[in-house]
């Protein structure tokens, strides 16, 4: 599995390619600014793009701007950004068209090796990778009395995030410590309640459930 990286700080940069090399990964290219990743996301045709949103010259967002480029040059390319913050924008941005596997992560809260691996994995596949915070941030900007997230129960609400997160109904269940039948029912529900259409493709449910929580559909 070939992956791009990008990452301006030396010792995070060189510590992800040492541990993507030890599960496997094919490093393409390593860069550090925002001119380098466009170069390579446009000559390297990558499984999977790993990129930090700041990069330099200008330390903005050229990091999310190239992988973004590149997905429209390449409509799916999975992505996986790596940021210190929730940067609403970026994610609303990157789930915009609701193809090929997205994941946006908080450097801070990737705790071990095999959770980011899997997260890298994942979206190569064409899965979700997100964290909850961002999640979080996302539902709260559509939780308003006069939108249908509203009509969510708390459980529905729980449910949903952790779907988002790219989480299996089977792997939601051993979470709540629920059964997986209970799980398929409240993913019914809230399919129901948000007016979307239920789906067996996990990856495409969610991201069309984030899609309609960013544009309010």
């Amino acid at each position: 599995m070939r992956v791009v990286l990008a990452e301006d700080l030396f010792l995070l940069r060189d510590g992800l390619v040492r541990l993507l090399q030890a599960h496997d990964f094919e490093i393409a290219a390593a860069v550090e600014t925002g001119p380098e990743l466009a170069a390579a996301l446009a000559e390297m045709d990558p499984d999977v793009a790993v990129v930090d949103v700041r990069l330099p010259p200008t330390h903005t967002d050229e990091g999310l701007q190239c992988a973004l480029d590149a997905r429209r040059k390449r409509p799916g390319l999975p992505v996986l950004v790596l940021s210190q913050h929730v940067e609403q924008l970026y994610a609303r941005e990157l789930l915009a068209d609701g193809t090929g596997g997205v994941g946006y992560l908080l450097k801070d809260r990737v705790f071990d090796a095999e959770q980011f691996v899997d997260a890298v994995r994942r979206v190569a596949a064409g899965g979700t990778a997100m964290d909850p915070q961002v999640i979080q941030q996302l539902l709260a900007r559509r939780s308003g009395d006069d939108r249908p997230l509203a009509r969510l129960t708390p459980r529905e609400r729980e449910v949903l995030e952790l779907m988002a997160q790219g989480r299996s109904n089977a792997a939601i269940a051993g979470k709540l410590v629920v059964t997986e039948r209970a799980i398929a029912k409240h993913t019914a529900n809230i399919f129901a309640k948000l007016g979307l259409e239920v789906s067996d493709d996990d990856n495409r449910r969610v991201l069309a459930v984030l899609a309609y929580l960013d544009h309010g559909r």
